[in-house]
């Protein structure tokens, strides 16, 4: 499994610049409305400096993290979900993200226009949650007759029927699903086949101006906005020259402005958390590899993630934590040291594991 990521904004608040320096993609960014025409799509791999260690243990030939993948889409307008703009076909293309993350203007800059005149964090996140609030409740609109007609005649759709009404009277309030769900009584798993999007959890970006990344008050104003959602906040333009530089330039790019990782690595640590994801890790000669699990999958469930087969067949895992494997040097020293065990169906992943799985099929 990975993690998918969807990126919604306003025009010209840094969307397509920030996902040119997550992908090191060329995509187009301009001071214009709708600069992205087509979703845009990058894979990008969870910044781990585990891994880096593995491989020098053990000698591996390459380094695969675990995948991230993106998907921008054009900005948004008031009115997108009624056609205005490039209306809301794009959102569609985030219909099968696992989150939404909103990349909200809050710097100030007179040669970047802002598409309703001001700059106002608020203002533009109530737009975006508005269009897509309005998005969902027409397909539920749509789907509703189509599902209570299969009601009639099957008793088990009887749970999405109901939370589909109770969806659509909250999101008519001007709830986002995932917001008040909960409070509401409302099973998000019993909609899962509509893809809302306001059911999928969300996470912010705040684009600010690089000598407000050390105002506190002034982020703890934007992080009021959006709490108990995350909130990470980054200078889109610095994001974007430290992919051009070498990782000693980059540090010392970083520490001249007060931080110690580029903003980006927190996101896509950001966007793990707010899903409830950890990974394990893999090593070996050919590769050092993280895969990715929800926090309390057991051993079978994350054997198979590499393979079906790995689950189906699941008799031991061997396993040993990243640290004492560090600490000890080696696996061999690891093992005489007591720190490796062999581990059953019933054991529950911890992020970090260095695994070796056996299996029979």
């Amino acid at each position: 499994m990975s993690l998918s990521i969807g990126i919604v904004g306003l025009p010209n608040v840094g969307k397509s610049t920030l996902f040119n320096a997550l992908t090191r993609n060329n995509v187009l960014a301009a001071n214009y409305p709708f600069a992205t025409i087509e979703p845009n799509v990058g894979v990008v791999g969870l910044p781990d400096q585990r891994l880096d260690k593995l491989a020098e243990l053990f000698s591996s030939q390459r380094i695969l993290p675990a995948p991230v993948s993106f998907t921008d889409i054009a900005g948004l307008v008031k009115g997108a979900s009624k056609g205005q703009g490039k209306g809301n076909a794009f959102l569609a293309n985030i219909r099968d993200c696992d989150a939404i993350c909103q990349v909200v203007r809050a710097f100030s800059d007179p040669n970047v226009v802002h598409v309703d005149g001001k700059v106002s964090p608020k203002d533009d996140i109530e737009t975006i949650n508005t269009e897509l609030m309005l998005a969902d409740l027409q397909t539920i609109e749509k789907a509703l007759p189509r599902l209570e007609k299969e009601l009639r005649v099957r008793k088990d759709r009887a749970g999405i029927v109901a939370a589909a009404k109770a969806a659509h009277a909250l999101l008519d309030s001007g709830t986002t699903l995932f917001a008040g769900a909960a409070k509401a009584g409302i099973d998000l798993a019993e909609l899962r086949e509509l893809h809302l999007m306001t059911a999928k959890p969300f996470l912010y970006v705040f684009n600010v101006d690089e000598a407000e990344l050390h105002n506190a008050a002034f982020l703890d104003e934007l992080r009021a906005l959006v709490a108990p959602a995350e909130a990470v906040f980054m200078d889109a333009k610095i994001e974007s020259e430290l992919i051009d530089l070498s990782p000693e330039d980059a540090a010392e790019m970083l520490e001249s402005i007060g931080q110690s990782e580029p903003g980006l690595n927190q996101l896509i640590r950001v966007g793990f958390g707010t899903l409830g994801l950890q990974t394990y890790l893999t090593a070996g000669p050919k590769e050092a590899r993280a895969w990715t699990i929800p926090v309390g999958a057991t051993a079978p469930e994350a054997a198979g993630v590499i393979h079906t087969d790995f689950q189906r067949g699941f008799i031991k895992a061997e396993i040993v934590a990243y640290d004492d494997l560090v600490a000890n040097g080696s696996m061999a020293a690891a093992k005489a040291a007591g720190k490796v065990r062999m581990e059953g169906k019933e054991y529950v992943m911890s992020d970090g594991d260095v695994v070796e799985f056996r299996f029979n099929v």
